[in-house]
């Protein structure tokens, strides 16, 4: 079947949407993904094609470089300007996410009917749907969040939210699949009457990615993901404070206006893939960090906790609901309560009291936290598209 893929992130960054273009694409199927912020040049993977729409670059203040943390400023003026920008940014992000819709909608205007769309997360979903009508196409909706209960910077909007959820069930039970990230983010969707939904884990192809023999105790603990508001990395910070004798490395993307005092703690650049697993071979330790201020984060299993698996380390995760199952299931590492630096700090020493036990589980894991896995899910529920 003819594949087309819908997504407002970053396609070059975006683990999943590549991982599923990949596993189609080895199944047969020609997949095309229309998305934002390609490099020249970039190389999707055999048999996948890609294209970008531009997306605004959002509020930042002029001149300010994508992916630039920036200083923390005082004074009267920016004040002003960081509740201005509370304000406004609800209003200003709907406006970005239609505008990518509408550019995209005109990028796709008058080409050749494909048989899949598949919308990932709700911000395509509209536009997924009104192709698919046009096209007489299959729907699939891939919800990597709980869209309406995330926490999001900017004024409260429950009215909004309240009027997004209704408009998302209504538009995916249109979907004749819906693939999500979490069993809780899975049962909340199929509590809203939505019939098939299946869960496809943000796990990780190993493949040849054998992890190598690792010492008996770490040097440190490492947080590989975005830089910004939610990812709890104050403590993190923190934890660094109480922990001096360990290396704390951060590293990531940063949001622009986020401000954090790294103090202790060594920031690097974005990497790939393979560049983090490297980082946590050599550190010993992942940490996976969530504030608990929405229930999207309480359902959240995020990819760095598969990350750290196929790169072979334990983790130290938020305490979460799904995290918490999780993580406790499967012996991959210690809790701490988000928030809480000295948690963390007490968590980390815990993992690295019995390091050789938890690395030990860690690996026992691995062939069942993998790609090889949950690819059989987006195959299966493919399969089912084909049937009428």
């Amino acid at each position: 079947m003819n594949v087309l893929m819908l997504v407002q992130s970053p396609v070059a960054g975006d683990s999943r949407v590549l991982r599923e273009a990949a596993t189609l694409t080895a199944e047969g199927h020609a997949v095309h993904i229309v998305g934002r912020d390609v490099p020249d040049g970039f190389d999707p993977g055999d048999g996948v094609t890609v294209e970008s729409v531009t997306r605004s670059r959002g509020m930042r203040p002029p001149g300010t470089p994508r992916g630039a943390a920036l200083a923390s400023s005082t004074g009267p003026k920016a004040v002003v300007r960081r509740a201005g920008r509370w304000l406004l940014l609800p209003e200003h992000r709907e406006r970005t996410e239609r505008r990518w819709r509408d550019d995209a909608a005109r990028l796709l205007a008058g080409r050749p009917a494909h048989d899949v769309v598949h919308a990932h997360d709700y911000n395509t979903l509209a536009l997924g749907a009104d192709l698919a009508r046009q096209w007489s196409a299959r729907l699939v909706y891939d919800s990597h969040e709980l869209w309406f209960d995330r926490g999001l910077p900017g004024r409260p909007t429950p009215l909004a939210r309240w009027r997004g959820r209704r408009a998302e069930t209504g538009l995916a039970r249109q979907a004749r699949v819906v693939l999500t990230v979490s069993e809780g983010i899975a049962t909340r969707l199929r509590g809203r009457g939505l019939p098939d939904v299946r869960v496809v884990r943000n796990t990780f192809p190993l493949a040849d990615h054998e992890p190598p023999e690792l010492p008996d105790t770490p040097a440190g603990f490492a947080y590989a993901g975005r830089i910004g508001p939610g990812r709890d990395l104050e403590a993190v910070v923190g934890a660094a404070a109480r922990l001096p004798s360990l290396r704390t490395v951060v590293a990531g993307p940063a949001d622009p206006g986020y401000r954090l005092d790294t103090t202790g703690v060594e920031v690097l650049p974005p990497m790939s893939l393979p560049a983090v697993d490297t980082l946590y071979q050599e550190v010993g330790v992942a940490v996976v960090t969530l504030t608990d201020t929405c229930l999207n984060h309480r359902l959240a299993l995020p990819n760095k906790l598969f990350h750290a698996v196929r790169a072979g380390v334990p983790v130290v995760a938020a305490n979460l609901p799904e995290l918490h199952s999780f993580v406790l299931r499967y012996g991959l590492g210690r809790l701490y309560t988000p928030g809480d630096a000295s948690s963390l700090a007490t968590a980390v020493e815990a993992v690295a009291s019995d390091y050789t036990g938890y690395v030990e589980a860690v690996r026992k894991a691995r062939q069942e936290l993998a790609w090889e896995h949950d690819s059989r899910v987006l195959v299966d529920a493919y399969a089912t598209l084909g049937t009428a």
